[in-house]
């Protein structure tokens, strides 16, 4: 990969570390809000619900934008958009307008992130990088999940209002915002007629999704996958509040352990080729088995914490495989609508997951549902084994590998290109 493009590919990392780690810090005040108001389950179901869970079921239909117009700037009008809102929720107070405006957000960022995965492979050049330039933007990605949930909540520990952490979340997404535009490069690869002709309509990422065996597979193991982590999700700040009494910093370390996890876990990826992603996503996919049921039994609030960040390791270590298997398999002319048809199934089951959660909750307590969630991703592991057959497939022919490695993440992240 050439210096220009490797400077592109940070740049794009970068950004996506100051807003992943403002909206990290946004989310986690507006989770922590809710649950301090209201203490109701349902009320905390439903703002996961609005944010992760049906925000992507607008998926299809969004990420057309990035296949039908330049992803650059369906990138910037999109953290714009998304700014506008967290502005906006910095001047609201009751938590059913919180949410309505988080749900805005969340649908806002759906553009911007399947188009910005679509683009990685023209930004990358060759297939060779791929799994280094999938590994950098999710290394941004996942920081920012890291040290986001601690500002959120240090932030609304200090102040008791969440305000102030909405309105800078607003200013990460403008910041993100100005280093795209310095992007001067091609986020689509070259395409013909026939390409958009083939693939035209807002259902076919949909349709090519499900026709294309490996990723219908994935589809349906994720599909598993998120229907147990949905309502561990739910139990989080339960956990730390009520079942450890940590308080709102608690509630942050404790996503922020499994944000450091997915930190790791995606600096490793940088490794991956074509024939070994399968091999991790499945390993991936038993740890993160294994590690839920860690939450679910250990009665120590640092063991909890250490069994979220090994969750986090193998969460990461899966991304890049995910990413990298479907950005192979998939033509460029409809990548965005098929990622964002891919993280359509994902919120379906979230969906799902979030309004199955509050009952179960309110039942069983946090970490049964967390042994739940165990069973469900032990179940996606389980569907993910037959993939295992694609590392006997013959690796594309390519160039010479990434120069260099790096001394350490954010030297990575933060180099000159």
């Amino acid at each position: 990969m050439n210096r220009s493009a490797r400077s592109h590919i940070r740049r794009l990392a970068i950004g996506r570390l100051i807003s992943v780690t403002g909206g990290a810090a946004a989310y986690t005040a507006l989770n922590f809000a809710v649950w301090d108001q209201t203490h109701d389950p349902y009320m905390q179901a439903l703002a996961l619900l609005l944010t992760f869970g049906v925000a992507g079921l607008a998926g299809p239909l969004l990420g057309s934008l990035g296949d039908r117009f330049d992803r650059r700037l369906v990138m910037v009008w999109s953290e714009a958009i998304g700014a506008g809102f967290f502005f906006a929720m910095g001047f609201a107070d009751a938590p059913l307008v919180l949410i309505v405006l988080a749900f805005g957000s969340a649908i806002a960022d759906q553009p911007f992130y399947s188009a910005s995965r679509a683009a990685i492979p023209a930004l990358a050049e060759s297939e060779e990088d791929l799994a280094w330039a999938n590994s950098l933007v999710s290394m941004g990605m996942h920081a920012g999940i890291a040290v986001g949930p601690v500002i959120g909540g240090l932030l609304v520990g200090v102040t008791g209002d969440p305000s102030l952490v909405f309105v800078l979340n607003g200013v990460s997404f403008l910041v993100s915002l100005a280093l795209t535009l310095t992007v001067r490069a091609n986020f689509q690869e070259r395409r013909t007629e026939e390409d958009d002709a083939e693939h035209g309509g807002f259902t076919a990422g949909v349709r090519f999704l499900f026709r294309e065996p490996v990723l219908r597979r994935m589809s349906i193991a994720w599909l598993v996958f998120v229907l147990g982590m949905g309502m561990g999700m739910v139990a989080d700040a339960p956990l730390a509040i009520d079942t450890f009494d940590a308080g709102g910093f608690g509630f942050g370390l404790l996503i922020a352990c499994w944000g450091t996890g997915s930190v790791l876990g995606t600096a490793v990826g940088r490794w991956m080729t074509a024939r070994t992603e399968p091999l991790w996503m499945v390993w991936g996919a038993a740890g993160v088995t294994a590690s839920a049921f860690g939450v679910g039994l250990l009665p120590w609030f640092p063991a909890v914490l250490v069994a979220l960040l090994a969750m986090g390791v193998c969460d990461g270590l899966t991304i890049v495989a995910e990413n990298g298997i479907m950005q192979r398999r998939t033509p460029d002319a409809i990548r965005s609508r098929t990622m964002s048809a891919f993280e359509g199934v994902l919120s379906l089951g979230l969906a799902f997951a979030y309004i199955a959660a509050g009952p179960v909750l309110s039942v069983v307590g946090p970490q049964p549902v967390y042994l739940i969630a165990a069973v469900f991703a032990l179940g996606a592991t389980i569907v993910l084994l037959p993939l295992l057959r694609l590392r006997r497939e013959p690796e594309e022919p390519g160039g010479p590998e990434p120069e260099g490695e790096p001394s350490s993440i954010a030297s990575e992240i933060l180099s000159p290109g």
